[in-house]
């Protein structure tokens, strides 16, 4: 069963690990990678990574791309947005910060965060405009 505007954007709030896809050219499938993001409902899907990655490069000139999170315990959900990379600026400490924090036990930010390079980090955001999602545990 698809999940409501609410549930699909609540669900993204949370710290899941995304898949992130984009077109890798011609002849080639989409490069499909991990990352951590950031979300807050009715706004952009940020994440951010080295500026000189693969990731980077593809992201930069597709000008789109999708993520998908997913929960595996029952029951199974995902969300799946696409939608295009509206900006892409240089990674700041706050964002880094903000993201880190979502993902890493209180103790260990600090330490993530000064161990990063701003100098080499940019953050990608997109505007959802498709969206897939469901919740298989309300089939039943």
């Amino acid at each position: 069963m698809s999940l409501s505007v609410t549930e699909r954007e609540a669900f993204l709030t949370e710290p899941h690990i995304a898949s992130l896809a984009v077109d890798s050219g011609a002849g080639r499938a989409p490069l499909a990678v991990p990352v951590w993001y950031d979300y807050s409902p009715g706004g952009e899907i940020r994440f951010l990574t080295d500026s000189e990655s693969h990731k980077a490069r593809l992201v930069a000139k597709a000008g789109r791309f999708s993520m998908l999170v997913q929960r595996a315990s029952p029951t199974y959900r995902y969300v799946s947005v696409e939608g295009p990379v509206v900006r892409s600026d240089p990674t700041t400490i706050e964002e880094l910060t903000r993201i880190a924090s979502r993902y890493l036990p209180p103790e260990a930010v600090s330490g993530y965060v000064q161990g990063s390079d701003l100098h080499v980090l940019v953050t990608f955001r997109m505007r959802p405009e498709r969206w897939l999602s469901a919740d298989l545990g309300s089939l039943g």
